[in-house]
């Protein structure tokens, strides 16, 4: 199956804006498919709450200074990478009930959103573009027809449906979305099933690392990393208890008080008033830009990714368990079907505080070159080329079959 894509223009919208804080596959995935198209990434339009309440954060001041023409919307960041931030605030409507009125009002929203990206388009003479919509359900809902994509790729890397911003309406038009696209893409096997429900073209198509960043010789520690000769367990990302359980953590460090526990990432209100807070052995480092993260993993003995099990994370792939494995580290995993399924051989898996500290105690116990270089060679194998590539098979499977 052909799993090339050349010299098209494709247009990017979803959640994570390019200035986000965290690691995001679709900024990787933009990356990776600039090499041979022209991609616009579009930044999700400013809503009129997220004004009020942010007005005075770099971030929202960016946006405001655009819509006011003060600052440029188009933003080159590569030969044939651009962002693009919208010049047109849309309106809050997330928190009416009625269905008839949030349609009529989301599609208003809609179309002051895709003019918005159409005059962006317009700049590049852009025409029928591919379409690649990141799990915004709400915004994107109507681009395929108001930007007249040639082609529409939903891509699910989250069930977003038990997240309380997305219950109400979301129940009602994702599966209304994805049935609609022209093809379904998951970066896990739950998902793709999810989506195959509503739309016979979906596919698993994994996920990426960014090898190059996580495949260094040597990395200095950071200047904030504790000074300790005992065990360094530790974890990278946003630390929000939707995902990630706080009372695990509290019992890994209670339990193993001589274990130094550190936690590098944003935190969720949640998380700022756990107990975890009161203990002397757990280190929040707070959130670091992206390449900084490599240095901070080079500087655990151990890592963790302690999920939650909930509807939310049952069925993700955990980026960060590729970024911990390309730099060879042991790690220790809540256990999934998903991640028994494709990490098993390269993970220890738990289900419990006690099988996370038994895993911890062994896997530092043996922990060899001869693993690091087995985690390493199996992490390779997850590029966002191979990634791209199989969402490349995906897309063309369905143009090839509408031709």
């Amino acid at each position: 199956m052909n799993d090339s894509i050349t010299d098209r223009d494709i247009i990017i919208v979803g959640q994570q804006p390019w200035d986000v804080e965290i690691g995001s596959n679709c900024k990787n995935i933009a990356v990776e498919m600039s090499k041979h198209n022209r991609v616009l990434y579009v930044n999700s339009p400013l809503d009129r709450i997220t004004k009020m309440r942010h007005a005075h954060e770099p971030r929202i001041e960016k946006r405001i200074d655009v819509i006011r023409h003060k600052a440029p919307s188009l933003v080159q960041l590569d030969a044939n990478l651009w962002t693009f931030y919208p010049e047109k605030m849309v309106e809050s409507i997330n928190w009416i009930k009625s269905p008839a009125i949030f349609n009529f009002l989301n599609k208003r929203n809609n179309r002051i959103f895709a003019n918005s990206i159409q005059r962006a388009m317009d700049v590049f003479g852009i025409k029928a573009p591919i379409l690649f919509n990141d799990n915004e359900i709400f915004r994107g809902f109507y681009l395929k027809e108001m930007l007249q994509a040639a082609v529409s790729v939903y891509y699910s890397r989250d069930y977003l449906l038990t997240v309380d911003y997305w219950k109400l309406h979301g129940k009602r038009l994702e599966p209304s979305l994805i049935a609609k696209s022209d093809v379904c893409v998951a970066n896990s096997t739950f998902l793709a099933d999810y989506c195959r429900q509503y739309n016979p073209s979906s596919y698993y198509v994994g996920q990426g690392c960014d090898l190059e960043m996580f495949s260094q010789k040597a990395y200095v520690q950071p200047a904030d990393m504790p000074q300790t000769n005992q065990p360094v367990i530790g974890y990278v990302g946003a630390l929000q208890s939707l995902r990630l359980d706080i009372d695990l953590l509290v019992a890994i460090a209670t339990r193993k008080p001589h274990w130094t526990l550190v936690l590098v990432g944003p935190e969720d209100d949640a998380f700022r008033k756990s107990q975890l807070h009161q203990l002397p052995n757990v280190h929040f480092l707070g959130a670091k830009e992206p390449t900084a993260l490599p240095a901070y993993i080079a500087s655990f003995d151990v890592c963790i990714n302690p999920q939650v099990l909930n509807e939310v994370t049952i069925g993700n792939y955990p980026r960060k368990i590729d970024e911990y494995l390309a730099m060879g580290k042991p790690v220790v995993a809540t256990k999934t079907d998903f991640m028994q399924a494709v990490f098993a051989d390269y993970t220890y898996l738990c289900n419990s505080a006690q099988t996370y500290v038994d895993a911890i105690e062994k896997a530092l116990q043996e922990d060899s070159p001869t693993l690091q270089e087995k985690r390493k060679t199996f992490a390779a194998t997850h590029s966002w080329e191979n990634n791209v590539k199989e969402i490349y098979k995906a897309i063309n499977a369905v143009e090839h079959r509408e031709s």
